[in-house]
């Protein structure tokens, strides 16, 4: 359990540092704001490997493998999406994964439930997913730049913050109560 929350607490982290980065070169660059939304699926990838390793390897999570394979393709076509389309093209790839990672996150804290602290991951993944179709309709009309895509992130930082602070708190009862 110290293992997992110490992983929500890195997931929280990462991305609270990408939402300031995303506030603050909104309006810099376009290949660094390119870099950005290809950096937020990537790292998503990243870490879902990472959790899989630590809780039994990628063929007994099958829902954080899928979800580390999306996230992949996800960041190879926002770099594409980018390229070609500007916002428009990425905030459709954008909404699409969160549509799909939504899915699978809620999906994960459903079979972790036991564990405790889930319930914030299943609400992210639900929220997640109804981000995801926002973004989708949003990209066919005037496309949000990378700021407005910041407050996704920002939410999904704050239930791995409150995962992680749920599980302290649970390992703390734990503790006292033996």
């Amino acid at each position: 359990m110290n293992v997992l929350r110490n992983f929500y607490f890195l997931r929280a982290i990462v991305a609270f540092a990408w939402v300031t980065l995303a506030f603050l070169f909104a309006a810099g660059p376009l290949p660094l704001v390119g870099a950005l939304l290809v950096l937020y699926p990537a790292w998503d990838a990243v870490a879902n490997v990472i959790d899989a390793q630590r809780s039994g390897g990628l063929q007994n999570n099958p829902g954080q493998k899928f979800n580390a394979l999306v996230s992949i393709i996800t960041a190879v076509c926002m770099g594409v999406a980018f390229a070609l389309h500007g916002n428009a093209g990425a905030v459709l790839v954008f909404g699409a994964w969160a549509l799909l990672a939504g899915l699978f996150q809620l999906a994960v804290g459903i079979g972790r439930r036991k564990l405790g602290g889930q319930a914030f991951m299943m609400i992210s993944g639900a929220q997640s997913a109804l981000a995801g179709i926002f973004f989708i309709v949003q990209s066919f009309g005037a496309a949000p730049g990378i700021a407005k895509l910041a407050p996704y992130a920002a939410f999904g930082g704050l239930y791995f913050l409150m995962s992680a602070l749920w599980l302290t708190l649970k390992m703390k009862r734990t503790a006292s109560a033996q």
